[in-house]
């Protein structure tokens, strides 16, 4: 085997970690695979003799090629119409053994995806770096060209950020599926009263149309308005696949063809959903790769 090749594997080997770290910091899938594929390209012109720490050495990598994306998004002042939600990853509801196992041990919810749209780049890689993979600040430090101390610090803005804004959703996904499913249910048959027996007081929507629909209000908040809301949206049973989105239970919704027109995830917390973010942008859908749903790819 070759220095290339020899190369190649242990990178494969080390991609899913670089994967995880690059879409907790950007939330785009794109994205992460461009940050992953540039770590690759950086990797494949260094003198591996001179790495002793191949893994800590991509995951450097992999944080300055994102928090170079991060800033450049700043500088772009990009304002996308209403919400904009991160790209959500899509598995089936009923996935199980030692990948459905992984994916959940490695998920992170949409609500907390938001939350970290809204750090200062320095503030959200140093955050996923160390809170989410435990790096050490003194690698995390040259990255955000810090001083040890002042990483830390950059961490510690972060987590208050985050801490009591996203929601800590209810461990167990069997709670997660059945609460979802009593609000699926209570919404088709325009139920009212058993729609707030599900939802928290200050449940929130958070709804990513895109260019679809810019005069619809992306964000609904409170019980009452967001069981009006989900009662007139209903769709029939057969129009509505259940989903893991992003570890969470969620749904995928069909159009009249067949085909996707939302993703829907649910934040669940001591037994009511606390938020739903749902992605119908069509632009966006189309990059996702909903084949994984039986019956639900594109028509």
């Amino acid at each position: 085997m070759d220095t290339k090749e020899f190369l190649a594997e242990r990178f494969e080997e080390q991609r899913g970690r670089l994967h995880a770290v690059a879409y907790r910091m950007l939330g785009s899938l794109a994205e992460t695979d461009d940050a992953v594929q540039e770590a690759w390209i950086r990797l494949s012109r260094t003198d591996a003799e001179e790495i002793e720490n191949l893994a800590g050495w991509l995951t450097t990598v992999v944080g300055r090629v994102c928090l170079d994306m991060l800033r450049s998004r700043t500088s772009r002042r990009e304002d996308p119409v209403g919400a904009h939600l991160p790209d959500p990853i899509v598995a089936p509801a009923e996935r199980s053994g030692p990948e459905h196992e992984a994916l959940m041990a490695d998920s992170v919810g949409l609500a907390l995806l938001v939350v970290l749209d809204t750090l200062p780049p320095a503030e959200r890689v140093a955050f996923v770096l160390h809170d989410m993979f435990a790096v050490p600040f003194d690698q995390i430090a040259p990255i955000v060209d810090r001083a040890p101390a002042a990483a830390r610090q950059l961490a510690s803005r972060a987590r208050r950020r985050v801490q009591g804004v996203a929601p800590r959703p209810d461990p167990d996904p069997v709670l997660q599926r059945r609460v979802v499913e009593a609000f699926l249910s209570a919404a088709r048959g325009g139920d009212f009263e058993a729609l707030l027996r599900v939802l928290d007081p200050r449940v929130e929507t958070h709804a990513d149309w895109g260019a679809l629909r810019p005069g619809v209000a992306a964000v609904v908040h409170g019980a009452e308005a967001v069981a009006r809301s989900a009662i007139s949206y209903a769709r029939p049973a057969e129009f509505v696949r259940p989903a893991l989105v992003n570890g969470g239970a969620g749904v995928v919704v069909l159009d009249d063809g067949g085909r996707p027109f939302s993703v829907m995830g649910f934040t669940v917390a001591d037994g009511l959903i606390v938020r739903i973010d749902a992605l119908a942008d069509p632009v966006r859908l189309a990059r996702i790769d909903l084949a994984v749903l039986d019956g639900g790819g594109r028509g």
